[in-house]
């Protein structure tokens, strides 16, 4: 077969099988063999490797990344696909296709039956995908939060449009900088792998991509006394972006104004900045306060 990231050879499998690209399920098939060869490497996949690959559309990063590593799972949500990886992933012994939606598999599981319940048989666990738009952030967060550690998934390198890598990357006082940017960077280190034109896409989607590679850490770059409490706290301050850290804060566990103000004062924070400006360590200091005051109301 000529090589899958062809456009001709792209067209050739659409004809062959009558598939309709799905632009609910924001199907967009990667065409440039450079930009293949430079998630593979970016995402650093050696032989004794597991490759988890959300949505692999017909095959082409999948097969790529077969080459390089022990065993491949691609998990696709659309079973029109199914029988069109079959065929151009037939010569890949090493290569598993499961038909389902990403956002409800267990990953631990998948994990464990990969490796027959024995980890040690994979050096490490590697993630790789072409993200849809609408589903990007909801599959980043799922495996930070079920699948990290050593035991789990240990870098993510994946597709996203521009706009959401600008987030994940965004530093505090920018516009772009928010939850997200919080989230991820608690959890992974993030490394631009490559920039991509929309033109090396069928069909060509609106805007260029960006692949991230997000290598997720041994140790959070701050100590808290309870993850949850932070992220709440983050959350309720990016809930209101206009709104000052005081009034998007207060109600935050029943608290009122006065409490967040005096927790504010306490953690050097004034109550008139904003969460955007906000740093992880501040982030830490303020949600470790509101856990104490929780434990001890």
């Amino acid at each position: 077969m000529d090589k899958l990231y062809s456009p001709a050879t792209a067209r050739k499998i659409i004809d062959k099988y009558g598939f309709h690209i799905s632009k609910s399920l924001g199907q967009n098939f990667l065409t440039d063999g450079n930009i293949v060869d430079r998630i593979i490497h970016g995402a650093g996949i050696g032989r004794q490797d597991l490759v988890i690959e959300v949505g692999p559309g017909m095959g082409v990063l999948t097969a790529a990344a077969a080459e390089q590593a022990q065993q491949v799972i691609g998990i696709e949500i659309d079973e029109n696909l199914i029988p069109i990886l079959r065929e151009t992933l037939k010569d890949y012994q090493n290569v598993r296709i499961v038909n389902g939606d990403f956002l409800k598999m267990n990953l631990a599981e998948l994990i464990d039956e990969a490796s027959a319940g024995n980890r040690e048989r994979f050096e490490s666990v590697k993630l790789i995908g072409n993200l849809p738009y609408y589903i990007t952030s909801p599959i980043i967060m799922k495996v930070l939060e079920e699948g990290q550690g050593a035991q789990g998934i240990q870098s993510l390198t994946i597709m996203m449009q521009k706009e959401v890598a600008d987030r994940i990357r965004a530093v505090p006082g920018t516009k772009a900088y928010g939850a997200l940017s919080v989230a991820v960077q608690y959890y992974c280190t993030v490394e631009v792998v490559a920039t991509v034109s929309k033109e090396v896409f069928l069909p060509k989607p609106k805007v260029d991509s960006t692949v991230l590679n997000l290598s997720v850490r041994k140790e959070p770059p701050v100590k808290l006394l309870d993850p949850a409490t932070f992220f709440a706290v983050v959350k309720a301050g990016f809930g209101q972006r206009r709104k000052t850290l005081l009034n998007s804060l207060t109600g935050l566990y029943g608290m009122d104004k006065q409490q967040i103000l005096a927790l504010l004062e306490t953690a050097g924070i004034d109550p008139g900045r904003r969460a955007e400006t906000l740093g992880l360590d501040e982030f830490a200091v303020m949600a470790n306060l509101v856990s104490k005051a929780v434990s001890e109301a």
